[in-house]
């Protein structure tokens, strides 16, 4: 029954995952590392095909090993995270202790993206 419900949460993150490449604010990588852990515990046939693609593989192996990032997704990341707080500030007009709680939410989440070791490209 595990093992089921851990082929169903690796398949759901993969459908994310495979979405997140053709739409620009949802990511990718992300929800693949959590699609290759899910697989780990119930398909080793689903991880190996994560690990082993040959453009998301070395982004999930990298991480998996130690935990690397490699400078470009550093630096699409970082920019991501400002052009949605531009927009969420300019469409939204929200109140000043609404925009700094987002603004210091993605400064917290791009700070642990520079903190990773780079990964080579």
């Amino acid at each position: 029954m595990t093992r089921a419900i851990y082929l169903l949460f690796g398949l759901g993150f993969t459908a994310l995952g495979v979405v997140g490449a053709f739409l620009p604010l949802l990511p990718t990588t992300v929800f693949l590392i959590l699609a290759a852990a899910c697989f780990a515990k119930s398909s080793p046939r689903m991880e190996a095909w994560i690990l082993d693609h040959k453009d998301f593989g070395p982004l999930v192996r990298g991480w998996r090993e130690n935990g690397s990032i490699p400078r470009k997704a550093k630096v699409l990341a970082c920019a991501g995270m400002a052009a949605g707080f531009a927009v969420f500030f300019i469409g939204a007009h929200p109140k000043p202790w609404l925009a700094l709680a987002v603004a210091g939410g993605l400064a917290a989440c791009a700070l642990f993206v520079v903190s990773r070791p780079s990964a080579p490209q």
